[in-house]
């Protein structure tokens, strides 16, 4: 029989009991809201207890104020010890005393009895600590225990206060019952509160949090499913905002699988061709090749072109499963001549002097670190564009030009190419270089740029539209690794020259 085995991570030592904590939202919102509801009746029993304990004694003293003016109303002071008696059990004191003219009298003599010292309440300024320190103070004092009160007098004007002495078990039997009283009340008010508070917090968030999490959890695992779409409320607090951006994320994500989904449809069918495509290819070489050994001025002339056509094409038929992949090939670095590249890109897109001209500044011998396939590809793509945009155009019989200059800064070249077609509509300005949904022309496919903007990325730069407008578009292809310019041309040199 195996033995189980032990966790490398596991320690010797036992792991620590953690208190129990529910994990849902609802549950948690529940216990805390009851916890919060029993702190603030704690908080309201001590100020609670205190101003009635306070309001038992002030009466206490009252009725022995009262008790002590029918003494001292007959002049003679002729008031027997049992009546001074019978006054103070009504009062419910012990011993009444006058503080007048600095001197302390008692009121109501009685006969002298030995009595246990007394514990110390002055109403007269009580500060908040010992006012809500009071009541739970006779709570613990010793069963027989006297308290010993002193207030401000309210019948007796000429009295600096009164003081009485009296024990403190009536007013401790007065404290327990009311406490529970109170206890009641506010265990009752506090639930009421906490369970309106707890009720009102989950209908209006944990409630929708829940909807959101579980329409998240749907999407997670079916995206398709027209029920994972999270219901947009018309709130307009973060919950709304939160509600309105799922559904936009959700939008967003969709278009994005149904694109990717035709990407992979498309690599699938490109698969499928590309056997036979390069087959094809191959036998146009075959072809080429024969009609070289013709000898034929003309067709001498026309091949070198063709021969770079199909070879090009034989490359991209073999990379093309990489961009199905959605992974382009790493660029082969070389240094390129940039006017060469640009003459045979324009050649490649159709731009002739007679209709959209290619129009340019940069020298014959600037050189530029690149993918001698890839630039092509990226300048051939950018060119195209334009043209076809131009050419597009009402009333321009097919006639416009795409301008091309370079500058070099922090180690990047920079190519600028700015064209006097159209502009970029705004409805594709925001989606240009997303494939299948950035094209700019009708049936296109919106290949081109994303193309071109990948190769441009790979090269360790970019491809970015500047500005567009009625007056044409600008782009800018950033290239990294520009290598020194070229030398100023020698005297007797040709200057550089403009197609």
């Amino acid at each position: 029989m195996a033995e189980p085995v032990t966790p490398p991570a596991a320690s010797d030592k036992p792991p620590g009991r953690r208190l129990p904590w529910p994990g849902g939202l609802s549950a948690r919102l529940l216990l805390l809201t009851a916890l919060f509801v029993f702190l603030a009746g704690a908080f309201i029993l001590p100020p609670a207890l205190a101003d009635l304990e306070k309001q038992w004694l002030l009466d206490r003293v009252r009725a022995a104020e009262l008790a002590s003016t029918i003494a001292d109303a007959d002049p003679e002071r002729r008031v027997t010890d049992q009546v001074s008696q019978r006054l103070l059990d009504q009062a419910g004191v012990v011993i009444v005393a006058l503080q007048v003219d600095g001197a302390r009298r008692l009121v109501l003599p009685t006969e002298p009895r030995a009595i246990e010292q007394p514990y110390l309440v002055d109403l007269r300024g009580q500060n908040p600590g010992s006012w809500l320190a009071a009541p739970f103070f006779t709570l613990k004092s010793k069963p027989g225990s006297l308290v010993r009160v002193m207030a401000e007098p309210r019948f007796r004007q000429e009295a600096e206060f009164v003081e009485i002495v009296l024990p403190d078990a009536p007013l401790k039997a007065h404290l327990i019952a009311n406490f529970w009283r109170l206890a009641g009340v506010t265990l009752f008010a506090a639930g009421l509160a906490g369970g309106l508070i707890y009720l009102s917090l989950n209908f209006l968030l944990v409630r929708p949090m829940q909807r959101i999490t579980k329409a998240m959890e749907r999407f997670r695992a079916d995206p398709e499913d027209p029920e994972a779409r999270v219901v947009v409320s018309r709130r307009r607090d973060e919950i709304g905002r939160a509600e309105a951006e799922l559904d936009a994320m959700q939008t967003d994500l969709r278009t994005a699988l149904q694109a990717k989904a035709r990407l992979a449809a498309l690599g699938e069918a490109v698969a499928k061709i590309n056997h036979d495509l390069r087959n094809m290819l191959t036998s146009a070489q075959m072809a080429s090749d024969r009609l070289a050994a013709l000898g034929d001025p003309k067709v001498a002339q026309a091949l070198p072109r063709l021969e770079r056509a199909l070879d090009r094409a034989i490359t991209l038929a073999s990379d093309v499963m990489a961009y199905g992949k959605s992974k382009e090939p790493a660029p082969v670095i070389r240094t390129v001549a940039l006017r060469a590249a640009l003459d045979m890109a324009a050649e490649d897109s159709g731009l002739t002097p007679q209709g959209v001209a290619l129009e340019t500044v940069i020298d014959a011998r600037e050189q530029i670190q690149a993918d001698p396939d890839q630039l092509h590809r990226i300048l051939t793509n950018l060119l195209r564009n334009a043209r076809e945009a131009i050419e597009g155009t009402p009333d321009r019989s097919g006639k416009g030009r795409v301008f091309v200059e370079l500058r070099r800064a922090d180690g990047m070249s920079h190519l600028r190419l700015s064209d006097d077609g159209p502009g970029v509509p705004a409805r594709a300005r925001a989606n240009l270089f997303q494939p299948f949904v950035g094209s700019v022309r009708r049936g296109g496919t919106g290949l081109g740029l994303a193309i071109a903007r990948e190769l441009a990325q790979g090269h360790g730069g970019d491809l970015v539209l500047v500005e567009t407008g009625p007056g044409g578009s600008v782009f800018d292809l950033t290239l990294a690794g520009a290598p020194e310019p070229a030398p100023a041309p020698e005297e007797g040199e040709p200057a550089k020259s403009k197609p």
